[in-house]
């Protein structure tokens, strides 16, 4: 075998190897990892471009890339936990490998990592924003009178109301947010669905995400709302919405839809509705027969 072959071969193999890469995508966290002498870049913008022309090579090459984020927090206490030199690049590269697995992560597609990075951000926020909403279902406990797991039964009735919202809706492309207020924080959930093809699609983790929040609304009666907004070509837009109160979904009203979109919600000033959208009132859910009802304590 000639010297020629070895190195079409090897290259060849070299696209068969998935690579992750960690991005520090804030001045901040790239300051922190300036402490390091084996991190070359003291600059940010100089940083991202070198990183984007990388990414750019590995994939004319055919070589798959997984982008991740790069916390310098996490990072130092992986490298304390495992015992590692925190000023290595092979440290810096274990880590990343480890984010794959277990952290937000995007496959680089070739687009700008201006327009990649949101997308990343998001992910990163939606998987935080599961794991936080898992945590608060899962200290629910069980129910002191019938013993039933209520956390369970709070996701069950969610994951139930969200199939009738999706179920009683015109056809089209929806976009649901559902927003529960409460101490520390707000959980905010996002679910796009398009049932144009005849049968409804929606991301998995998208959907996972928007059901546990709105499970933590159901449980735990904390303030909040839910609106759908569906869209079809050559048709004004219809948005639906509901309250969170009483550990139930209440329908609102085509007034009371109107008065929530045009009202800015901190200065309470009036804001000019949007022209081709319909405020509708919101569908009847039947929630009553629904799983999980007798848990509204």
């Amino acid at each position: 075998m000639t010297y020629t072959d070895h190195r079409t071969l090897r290259r060849d193999l070299r696209r068969e190897i998935a690579a992750t890469i960690g991005v520090l995508t804030d001045e901040h966290d790239f300051r922190a990892m300036r402490r390091y002498t084996s991190f070359a870049f003291d600059d940010h913008t100089t940083y991202l471009e070198h990183l984007e022309a990388l990414l750019r090579t590995r994939a004319r090459q055919g070589s798959h890339t997984t982008v991740t984020l790069f916390d310098p927090a996490d990072y130092a206490e992986f490298c304390a936990s495992t015992g590692l030199d925190p000023d290595s690049h092979t440290s810096r590269s274990r880590f990343a490998a480890a984010l794959a697995t277990t952290g937000p992560a995007v496959p680089y597609d070739g687009r700008p990592l201006a327009d990649l990075l949101p997308t990343l951000v998001d992910e990163a926020v939606r998987q935080a924003t599961w794991e936080y909403a898992a945590t608060l279902l899962a200290r629910l406990g069980p129910c002191a009178s019938c013993g039933e797991d209520l956390g369970r039964a709070a996701f069950a009735r969610a994951s139930h109301l969200l199939a009738r919202i999706l179920d009683t809706a015109p056809p089209g492309e929806r976009h649901l947010v559902c927003s529960v207020s409460g101490p520390p924080e707000t959980l905010v959930a996002a679910l796009h669905t398009d049932d144009t093809t005849g049968r409804t699609e929606a991301d998995e983790s998208e959907g996972l995400e928007f059901t546990a929040v709105l499970a933590v609304g159901l449980a735990t009666a904390g303030p909040g709302g839910l609106v759908m907004r569906i869209s079809r070509p050559g048709v004004p837009d219809r948005v639906h919405g509901w309250r969170l109160r009483a550990h139930r979904l209440e329908a609102l009203t085509a007034g009371e839809v109107f008065d929530a979109y045009c009202t800015d919600a901190e200065s309470g000033d009036l804001i000019a509705p949007e022209s081709d959208v319909d405020y509708c009132e919101a569908p009847d859910l039947g929630e009553e027969d629904g799983p999980g009802g007798a848990h509204r304590h």
